[in-house]
Formats: structure tokens, C-alpha cells, sequence
């Protein structure tokens, strides 16, 4: 199973085309939103031939972001746990890094996804991956926009940078 891992898009509707239109390559089988939609317009490019989950980010301000997810995914609030094919993931927007450390640090997911910080990262601790696919670029910066994919069979994840 192929997972498809966004977050940080911050309604730019050309880096969602991007990574709907990334996924759409790839042929992922579901789509994971580390949090930071915003509102309910730029979620809606992410009803596609696949599962959708999200979680909240700090920005994401309106409660109709909820409603419009559910009509087409799943939303899992603040956070969420995921088994795929398998693999035990947590999701969470990343907000707080003691948070994100701890599910991490917890020995309870194979996989931990999260945004926030703007920033791809990869790193293995313990059992545990934590990945940030990145998300929208922050001027002054030097960081593209990038979505990750996670291969459940080889746990294999690949971030891949997209221009709108």
C-alpha cells in the first residue's frame, strides 16, 4: 500500500493541485493531512480515488473544516492513530515537539507523521520513524514545497518536491 503524506498547505490551491496531481502519479491508496489546511475550500482538491485522513493544525481556524472533511475522509481532530496494511501510524500536526518526541519515544507506532515546522525531515529513533513531508515555503528560507510517500510493505518513505 502506497501513503500519501501532506501537510502546511495553508489554502495555496497550487500547491494542493501539486500534490493531489503527485499523488494521482503515484497511485497512492491514501492520503494522510498533517494539519494546516485552513479552510474548508482547500481541502475539497483531496476527494480523490483514495482515503483521505486529517488532523488539526494551529491555523486551521474554521469548524467547517471538519464537516467538509468528513463528507468525503476521515477527520481525526487534534490527532489520530492509523493501522495500514499493517503498519501503525500516529498523526498529529506537530505543534507542540514534546508531543511529537513523545509518540515518537512511545514505542507505539511504526511511523509517526507531522507538519508544522514547514520542514521535510526524516529520522529513526528507536523502532520508530518520524517524517514531515514539509509544506508551504516560508520566505527567507531555502526549502521547497514536498509531499512524502510511505511504502507500508518496505516502510520505504520518499519526499518529493513538487512546484505548482
Amino acid at each position: 500500500m502506497l501513503v500519501g503524506i501532506v501537510s502546511d498547505t495553508h489554502d495555496n490551491l497550487d500547491l494542493v493541485q501539486a500534490a493531489v496531481g503527485r499523488f494521482e502519479y503515484e497511485d497512492v491508496d491514501v492520503v494522510v493531512h498533517c494539519g494546516d489546511v485552513v479552510s474548508p475550500f482547500s481541502a475539497t482538491p483531496f476527494d480523490g480515488d483514495w482515503d483521505f485522513y486529517a488532523v488539526r493544525g494551529n491555523n486551521d481556524g474554521e469548524w467547517a473544516l471538519q464537516d467538509t472533511v468528513a463528507d468525503f475522509g476521515t477527520y481525526l481532530g487534534e490527532a489520530g492513530s492509523l493501522t495500514l496494511d499493517g503498519v501503525d501510524l500516529a498523526v498529529y500536526h506537530g505543534t507542540s515537539e514534546t508531543l511529537t518526541d513523545a509518540l515518537v519515544e512511545s514505542g507505539d507506532y511504526d511511523v509517526v507523521c507531522h507538519g508544522h515546522t514547514h520542514r521535510h525531515d526524516l529520522e529513526g529513533r528507536g523502532g520508530t520513524v518520524r517524517v514531515n513531508p514539509g509544506g508551504l515555503p516560508i520566505p527567507g528560507r531555502d526549502d521547497a514545497f514536498r509531499v512524502a510517500t510511505l511504502d507500508t510493505e518496505t516502510l520505504r518513505i520518499e519526499h518529493h518536491e513538487l512546484t505548482p
